[in-house]
């Protein structure tokens, strides 16, 4: 059974710092791709990053470019997600995704088959 689970949201001040794990397990994660996407309340889900887990490419929306960087860890199935100088716009429910690395390093949600059930991240100004 395909797992993502999400840890290490929580309530942070403007400007500070936060990072996200998202620990995978019930398929070969080297074959995938690994999605963050994040949904503001009222708002539609948007992808933050990816990464492919096979040669560690990665892709970033412009929100998350200079602030936010996405790395892997092969050895223990987990990708994580950096975010610094956090501003009050980054609140929302943050998830990580799965696609196979066929399917290429895009962050549409449409694209993503296996979903975390997300870690809030709150940002207080």
């Amino acid at each position: 059974e395909v797992q993502l689970v999400e840890s290490g949201g929580g309530l942070v001040e403007a400007g500070g710092s936060l990072r996200l794990s998202c620990a995978t397990s019930g398929f070969n994660s080297g074959d995938f791709v690994i999605g963050w996407f994040r949904q503001a309340p009222g708002k539609r889900r948007e992808g933050v990053s990816s990464i492919s887990m096979s040669d560690g490419s990665t892709k970033y929306r412009a929100p998350a470019k200079g602030r936010f960087t996405i790395s892997r860890d092969n050895a223990d199935n987990t990708v994580y997600l950096q975010m610094n100088s956090l501003k009050p716009e980054d609140t929302a429910v943050y998830y990580c995704a799965a696609v196979h690395v066929r399917n290429g390093l895009g962050i549409q949600t449409w694209q993503y088959d296996y979903w975390g059930q997300g870690t809030q991240v709150t940002v207080s100004s």
